[in-house]
């Protein structure tokens, strides 16, 4: 029914000959000057960001309808790129755009920052997407796809249909990141319900944890294709995430009083390889063993490094590549500078100030761009290494990361260890300081090229820093807030921002003999055709005896395709919807408008007490209240407000989704 919808829609686009909006997302978006306070920036961007993952994730995000509620998608963008021409540009592949699409990899970090934000706020509507994409992963490690089954490799095939079904086309397969990190997202869940005394919900996901870990215990020393879709061979970025999730997979056997004797036989031998990426000669990582012609500089090894960082990590470990380890802020200095004279939009940018960064200076994926989550990325990198130098007490600069800190803090630097409290303490202190301002100054250019309406696209222009490529893409939304949550836990006053989910790890070391092993791991049926009995989503309630209802906000979604200069209304049955009165409804929005995602939204924010029934329904017409009133077709829409779904201190807004009814 939803995809009948969303023809019709297509359909009723044509028919009103592909005229949109004026308040709609033009292809040319005037930038907004950065000259606005960092601070009160993010505090509008965090919460739209905040939504725009939600409206990406079925059934119930405004951008998402078809998808099976749990399911990621991606982007609702189905026009632009041309996936005829995918981001696997060079593989000779044919593709078509018939649908938008959940990656396994793109999910999990998408949902892995959904739970830490679940954890820190008690969010019930952010307990309860995380609650569903648990359930959705179940059932899609039971689909046979074309790399296989669930015990023959077919956990490696990277996306799938937002209903489940399997994606049956020409891509690059396997890509063996996505079970390592959706085991990684699983674990942090599961450890926080143990925490909560939820041992047994706990115990209902570790099935689904299990399988995981047994493919990368499997298939850690087999080639894969890496995570950006385009090089087949072995990857740094993949094998870091695959020695974390074997370290925190053995470590959750533990506190179930289980094991997983495949993940203690194969990390060590995975944390041995991952050694072999390094280039000592050249002070970076080479982050893929087979492309010999890039230089192997490349954002996939810091993602690598904040997507591995280890909150209760006993030092700056080279081994792990930690955010603060000499040999990160080395490769991240190498990284930065491979951008510095490649984007025009770079070009007058000081040499040791930050720039917008894309993937690796080799691609031509849409001509090559600039990336938001890319550059987010290096701010979070340095956030994180803020925060681990606050934990230790100390900075130490060896001799690799001296050109990070000549270029960062001063150019007189030395090698040494600046300690808290020491004589030298000023210049402890001050490094600190110093990377701070240059994690916030990347910050500064995202919001440089962010729209107006704050809307995250895939890319943004390397001549002008105009939006390009995916619309609203879901990493994008989701790199900004786990940015902006790393820059929160180095602002903290306290030396350390633990995570209360992960228990200690062992200290890495690496095996007096490295091999190149392989332990496969059982498989069982993850527990597809039941209920996993999750806690109920703590309530958003506000914390008071008052028996009386608390205001409870809404956002009202419609997709409604619309000719230039004609806007939607919002009526309804409450006072706050306009009490049926056409000059009291509600004006939307549609500054989240395209062609086909054609959204208006509003929220309500007062007016709406919980567990009030009442009715609404929307209605068109000219700009200004100029024209006749056209109200869609049907009945009158009801709903009740509901307790627990928004409106109080950190808690999201509630959704109501709706099309249009009618021509």
């Amino acid at each position: 029914m939803a995809t009948m919808l969303l023809v019709l829609l297509s359909l009723s686009m044509l028919l009103r000959l592909g005229q949109v909006n004026a308040s709609s997302f033009p292809a040319q978006v005037p930038l907004a000057a950065a000259t606005e306070p960092l601070d009160s920036w993010l505090a509008r961007q965090i919460p739209y960001a905040l939504d725009g993952v939600l409206n990406n994730l079925g059934a119930d995000g405004a951008k998402s309808i078809g998808a099976s509620p749990g399911s990621v998608v991606a982007s609702p963008s189905k026009a632009n790129p041309d996936c005829a021409s995918p981001r696997a540009l060079g593989l000779g592949l044919s593709l078509t755009c018939l649908d938008f699409y959940t990656w396994t990899r793109d999910a999990a970090l998408t949902v892995r920052c959904l739970i830490d934000i679940a954890i820190a706020t008690d969010d019930a509507t952010v307990h309860a997407a995380v609650q569903q994409y648990v359930s959705f992963q179940a059932r899609l490690q039971s689909v046979s796809n074309p790399s296989g089954r669930l015990d023959s490799g077919g956990l490696g095939e990277p996306k799938f249909h937002v209903d489940g079904s399997a994606f049956t086309g020409d891509w690059g397969r396997p890509q063996r990141d996505g079970p390592a990190l959706r085991a990684v997202t699983l674990i942090t869940y599961a450890n926080w319900l143990i925490g909560h005394n939820h041992t047994s919900v706990a115990e209902t996901i570790w099935p689904i944890i299990r399988n995981d870990l047994s493919y990368v215990s499997e298939y850690w020393n087999s080639t894969t294709f890496d995570l950006w879709e385009e090089t087949l061979g072995s990857s740094f970025f993949t094998t870091s995430v695959q020695y974390s999730s074997l370290i925190l997979g053995s470590t959750l056997a533990t506190r179930l009083n289980t094991s997983c004797p495949n993940c203690v036989s194969q990390a060590p031998q995975t944390l041995c390889f991952l050694q072999s990426f390094w280039s000592p000669d050249n002070s970076h990582i080479i982050t893929n063993h087979n492309a010999p012609f890039r230089s192997g500089k490349d954002v996939n090894s810091i993602l690598a490094t904040i997507h591995t960082f280890d909150p209760l990590a006993p030092d700056c470990s080279d081994l792990t590549f930690q955010p603060c380890s000499p040999r990160a802020l080395a490769n991240h200095k190498a990284v930065a500078d491979a951008f510095r004279h490649l984007y025009p939009i770079n070009w007058k940018i000081p040499v040791n100030q930050p720039i917008a960064l894309g993937r690796y200076p080799e691609d031509v994926y849409m001509g090559g761009q600039p990336w938001y989550l890319t550059t987010l990325a290096a701010a979070e990198h340095l956030y994180r290494a803020v925060g681990q130098w606050k934990r230790f007490g100390e900075v130490t600069v060896t001799d690799v990361s001296l050109g990070f800190f000549r270029d960062v803090y001063d150019a007189g630097i030395k090698v040494d260890v600046y300690r808290r409290g020491d004589e030298v303490g000023s210049v402890y202190e001050g490094i600190l300081r110093a990377v701070m301002h240059y994690a916030d100054e990347y910050l500064r250019i995202v919001q440089k090229y962010t729209p107006p309406n704050g809307a995250l696209s895939e890319q943004f222009s390397r001549h002008d820093g105009l939006p390009i490529s995916a619309r609203d893409l879901t990493w994008s939304y989701a790199a900004l807030l786990t940015a902006t949550r790393a820059r929160q836990d180095a602002s903290s006053s306290s030396s350390a921002a633990l995570s209360p989910t992960l228990s200690p790890n062992p200290t890495p070391s690496i095996p007096s003999t490295c091999l190149p092993s392989s332990a496969p791991g059982p498989y069982t049926n993850p527990p597809v055709n039941q209920t996993i009995p999750f806690p109920s989503p703590p309530s958003c309630k506000s914390p008071t005896l008052d028996p009386t209802p608390q205001p409870i906000a809404i956002r009202f979604n419609i997709l409604a395709p619309t000719y230039l200069g004609e806007y939607i209304y919002l009526a309804g049955s409450l006072p706050a919807l306009g009490s049926w009165a056409v000059d009291k409804a509600l004006e939307m929005r549609a500054d989240e408008y395209s062609g086909d995602v054609p959204l208006w939204y509003i929220i309500v924010e007062e007016g709406l007490l919980g567990g009030v029934e009442y009715e609404y329904k929307f209605f068109r017409r000219g700009e200004e209240g100029t024209g006749g009133v056209v109200w869609e077709e049907g009945e009158n829409r009801r709903g009740v407000v509901r307790d627990g779904r928004g409106g109080v201190e950190g808690c999201a807004v509630g959704r109501v989704n709706d099309v249009w009814r009618g021509i």
